[in-house]
């Protein structure tokens, strides 16, 4: 059986070869740092600045094509407002009631008054446009607009990625990014893509959120089906291409090194 001393560890591992590989863990440590200003959201540069206040926007989403609108009326004579509702009946005798489609013109068709127009307007102007077209019809009819198909989807470096109803027709980023458990350590927080398609356009927004003057932009409030894309860092990316085995490997390297610096001295 060999036997192996000091000295010929020693001789096998030379200083020189003991600092390069201990040069080599450290930059693979350090380089797996990161800065607290890539991490950190809503970055304020001078902590001793006064407290701002902003006014907050009334935010409301409009009316596109292809969403699903719940309108409901009533009046104060039941009986006359139920040509304005269509209703079905399901399986399960259930009685539902079916939302109106806006078409590619940009109306829904109601019944008794026709094609109504109202892409580009806001839930509450529906709910007055309609409320007005039903007074030679009704007295004091009550009328409820909802947008039944309002979403966001949250993909890429998040704890949990997926589309999220919202039900009051209201939701900031901070909040969406909530919904999806936050982003990981790995996502861009400076990078963040916003996808908005309206008007028969598509827009791709950059997103910033290590700068706290997001709460002031136009962007701020999500519209119905917008896509938030969180891009994986580049830790991320280089992990993946040198596979799962790299922080293995560099634990048995360090513990190598750290056992033959004992032996020599």
């Amino acid at each position: 059986m060999m036997h192996i001393n000091n000295y010929t560890i020693s001789k096998i591992i030379k200083p020189n070869t003991l600092k390069f590989f201990s040069a080599f863990i450290g930059l693979i440590f350090l380089s797996s740092c990161a800065s607290s200003k890539k991490l950190n959201y809503f970055n304020d540069e001078d902590k001793n600045e006064p407290i701002l206040k902003q006014d907050i926007i009334n935010y409301a989403p409009t009316v596109q094509y292809g969403d699903m609108l719940n309108v409901n009326v009533t009046s104060i004579e039941p009986e006359l407002a139920i040509p304005f509702n269509i209703m079905e009946i399901q399986d399960n005798r259930m009685i539902r009631q079916i939302p109106y489609l806006v078409n590619a013109d940009g109306t829904i068709n109601f019944p008794v008054l026709g094609k109504i127009k109202v892409d580009q307007m806001t839930t509450q102007e529906v709910t007055r446009l309609i409320h007005e077209r039903l007074l030679p019809y009704l007295k004091d009819p009550t009328v409820t607009v909802q947008l039944m198909n309002f979403k966001v989807s949250v993909l890429g470096e998040v704890s949990n990625p997926g589309s999220f109803t919202i039900l009051n027709e209201r939701i900031n980023i901070p909040e969406a990014l909530a919904l999806a458990g936050d982003l990981t350590i790995y996502g861009k927080r400076k990078t963040i893509t916003l996808i908005r398609e309206q008007n028969n356009t598509r827009e791709f927004i950059p997103i910033d959120l290590t700068d706290k003057s997001i709460f002031s932009s136009p962007y701020y409030y999500l519209s119905q089906n917008d896509i938030l894309y969180i891009e994986s860092n580049k830790t991320r990316v280089n992990s993946s291409k040198v596979g799962p085995n790299t922080s293995l490997l560099v634990s048995s390297l360090s513990i190598l090194i750290s056992l033959a610096a004992i032996l020599i001295n």
